[in-house]
C-alpha cells in the first residue's frame, strides 16, 4: 500500500470514528416521569423500589440507558396537578402514574405522551380507557382491583372476629365512592359501618380513633390513598393502641405492624409497570396494550400484632393466609 493510500485509509478511519462518537452522543436516552403516592426523595418507598427492580430486570440502568424523573406527592393532594404538568412540560417519553387524581390530571394534560397507570379503580368504569382489551388513546397499564376486593376484606374480618358488629372506616376527601364499596357486603354481613372521615393536609387521626372508640367500633378498616401512606405508621399504632382488629387495603400496613391486609401483590404491580415502559420504548402503542388485572391475591396476617391486641386468630383462617408475620 502506497503512502497516499495509507493516508486516505487513516483519514477515512478517523472520520468514521468521529461519526460513531457523534452518533453515540446524539443517541437519545429515554426519560420517564414517575409520580409516587408514597415515599419521599430521601426515602423513596416500596412503589419506587419495585419499579426500579423491574427496570433493572429488563436491563435498564438509571443514569446510563434510562433517566427517571421522580415526583412525590407526600400526602399533599394539591401537589398532583402541578407535578403532572411539570412532567408533561419536560416532554418525558412515558408517564407512570399511580393515583386516580394523577391519572385524571394527565388525561387532561396530554393526549400524546404514553401513560402507564397502576390504579385502584376500574379504569373502564372511571372513563380512563375504552376497554381492558383495547384501551384506545394514550393510556394503559394495570388495575389492582382494590375496590372490587372491599367485600372480601369485610368477610375476612368477620371470620377473624365473628362478633364484629360495627366497623370504623377511615377515609378522606375523594374516597367517598371507595367507602360506598363496603356497604353491600356490610349489609349482607349485618355489620354497621362507622364513617371516620379525615381532611388533610394535617389529618386529625387521634380524633378519628377517639370517635371510633366512642362509637363502639369493634374493628377498623383504612381506605388507602396518598395522604394515609404518609401517616401509615401512626395509623397502625393508633389502631393497635385502641386494640382494634384492623384490615388494610395494602400489605405495607401489615409490614408496619397492622393486623391484616387483603390485596393483589402491590410490589409485583409496580414492578410490572416497568414492563409496560419497556414495551412502549420499543415501539408499542398504549392503545394496543391490554390493561392487566391481577390473578393472585394475598391475605397477610401479623401474628405479633394479634398477640399485642389480645386477639386469637382462628386456625382455619391462618391456614388460608398467604403470609404470616410472626
Amino acid at each position: 500500500m502506497g503512502i497516499k493510500a495509507v493516508v486516505v485509509f487513516l483519514v477515512g478511519l478517523a472520520l468514521a470514528s468521529v461519526r460513531l462518537a457523534e452518533a453515540q452522543q446524539t443517541k437519545k436516552v429515554p426519560r420517564i416521569g414517575f409520580q409516587a403516592s408514597s415515599g419521599d426523595p430521601s426515602s423513596p418507598g416500596y412503589q419506587v423500589e419495585a419499579f426500579r427492580k423491574g427496570l433493572r430486570d429488563l436491563g435498564y440502568i438509571e443514569g446510563k440507558n434510562i433517566l427517571v424523573e421522580y415526583r412525590y406527592i407526600e400526602g399533599k393532594q394539591d401537589r398532583i396537578p402541578g407535578q403532572v404538568a411539570e412532567l408533561v412540560q419536560l416532554r418525558v417519553d412515558v408517564l407512570v402514574l399511580l393515583s386516580p387524581a394523577s391519572i385524571r390530571a394527565a388525561k387532561q394534560a396530554t393526549k400524546t405522551i404514553p401513560i402507564i397507570i397502576v390504579t385502584t379503580q376500574d379504569p373502564v368504569a372511571a372513563g380512563i380507557v375504552d376497554s381492558l382489551a383495547h384501551p384506545g388513546g394514550n393510556i394503559t397499564g394495570l388495575t389492582r382491583l382494590t375496590r372490587e376486593l372491599s367485600g372480601k376484606r369485610l368477610e375476612l374480618l368477620k371470620d377473624v372476629v365473628p362478633a364484629v358488629s360495627r366497623v370504623g372506616v377511615l377515609w378522606t376527601q375523594g374516597s367517598a365512592a371507595s367507602f360506598k364499596d363496603y356497604e353491600p357486603a356490610a349489609r349482607a354481613l349485618k355489620i354497621q359501618l362507622q364513617s371516620l372521615e379525615i381532611r388533610g393536609p394535617n389529618p386529625d387521626l387521634e380524633g378519628a380513633f377517639q370517635a371510633a372508640v366512642k362509637g363502639r367500633a369493634n374493628a377498623f378498616i383504612t381506605i388507602s390513598n396518598a395522604l394515609f401512606y404518609r401517616y401509615l405508621t401512626r395509623i397502625v399504632d393508633l389502631a393497635n393502641k385502641d386494640r382494634l382488629p384492623s384490615m388494610y387495603e395494602v400489605s405495607a400496613y401489615v409490614e408496619a405492624g397492622g393486623l391484616m391486609s387483603y390485596s393483589s401483590n402491590d410490589a409485583e404491580n409496580y414492578k410490572r409497570a416497568a414492563t409496560y415502559v419497556d414495551k412502549i420504548l420499543k415501539g408499542a402503542k398504549p392503545a394496543d396494550l391490554p390493561v392487566e388485572q391481577p390473578t393472585k391475591f394475598e391475605f397477610v396476617i401479623n401474628l405479633k400484632t394479634a398477640k399485642e391486641i389480645g386477639l386469637t386468630i382462628p386456625q382455619s383462617v391462618l391456614f388460608r393466609a398467604d403470609k404470616v408475620i410472626k
